[in-house]
């Protein structure tokens, strides 16, 4: 067999497939349409359409103004379209370790037990913030 054998082989195969791609059958059952729909709240609405793509439309919650509400309940604990928020008790009824919470910043490492797991996992913390430091300084 020729050197030349087998290279008009492979000519004649890429052409068969060039031939097949150009004399293909296209449908436009799979075209994409220029403005699209969506079905939001039973409703249809039309997206808007971006550089990317549809862009949601942002969603506005209510906040609430009315002082007297602000004081009595608490504002959006209730999730449900029906019934109305949580209503707030007197200090008392509620338990006291609940006054006590810290919800400032943490606690200094000075003031934590070596004991813990809380003070292990600070320090695990602080290796890793140091070592992705010397990380970013190595140049390569």
């Amino acid at each position: 067999m020729s050197t030349v054998g087998p290279f008009r082989l492979l000519t004649y195969t890429r052409q068969q497939v060039l031939r097949f791609q150009l004399n293909y059958p296209r449908c436009n059952y799979a075209k994409k349409e220029t403005g699209s729909v969506s079905m939001i709240g039973g409703a249809l609405k039309k997206k808007k359409l971006g550089k990317m793509g549809p862009v949601m439309e942002k969603k506005v919650i209510p906040v609430e103004t009315d002082p007297q509400k602000l004081v009595k309940f608490v504002c959006g604990s209730n999730i449900y379209t029906t019934g109305q928020d949580i209503e707030l008790k007197p200090d008392n009824e509620y338990p006291e370790w609940l006054w006590n919470i810290r919800t400032g910043p943490p606690p200094p490492l000075e003031e934590l037990d070596p004991n813990t797991k809380e003070y292990w996992r600070r320090i695990k913390k602080m290796a890793m913030r140091r070592n992705n430091k010397l990380a970013q300084l190595k140049k390569f």
